[in-house]
């Protein structure tokens, strides 16, 4: 890229940084804290040192993938809500207050209801803005929100690395 004077602006360095969508289910007690870190470590760690992660603000992956990007890596952390914040469950509120010094930004999307087609467009949304997406399901449904994300990747073209928990 050649330097024609201008600084770097967060557009230009979204082109040279990988962009990651983190996708998984709310349903997380069927593992030991422990197996998380080692599974994040394993399969978000290689791209934590050049990746913007986009993470829902759920409970669940997303609250658990949040606190270990963030007490473990440098990499740039975006929280996407359907609505608010407030609207959250506790568990997510309390994992994005904890890190929110290491919060890039936080983008509510303002839904009026937060039913499965908030949630659906909130996927969307992180994905268009995504260059791949790593998603951690449990089980096969194909009608969870984390299939559904994992599957509108494929339909974009976009790799997803999908890590069965």
């Amino acid at each position: 890229m050649a330097n024609d004077g201008r600084d770097m602006t967060t557009y230009d360095t979204e082109w040279i940084m990988r962009v990651v969508a983190i996708t998984g289910t709310r349903s997380t007690g069927h593992r030991s804290l422990d197996e998380y870190a080692r599974l994040f470590a394993d399969y978000l760690g290689p791209f934590a040192q050049d990746a913007h992660f986009y993470i829902g603000g759920a409970k669940g992956i997303d609250s658990l993938s949040l606190l270990w990007l963030a007490g473990n890596t440098a990499a740039d952390i975006t929280v996407v809500t359907p609505g608010t914040v407030d609207q959250q469950p506790a568990e997510a509120r309390q994992a994005i207050t904890r890190t929110r010094e290491r919060i890039k930004e936080v983008v509510e999307l303002g839904a009026p209801e937060l039913k499965t087609p908030a949630y659906h467009a909130r996927n969307r949304w992180m994905v268009d803005r995504s260059s791949m997406t790593i998603g951690f399901p449990h089980g096969g449904d194909p009608s969870s929100g984390t299939w559904q994300t994992l599957n509108y990747t494929a339909d974009q073209g976009k790799p997803r690395l999908i890590v069965p928990v």
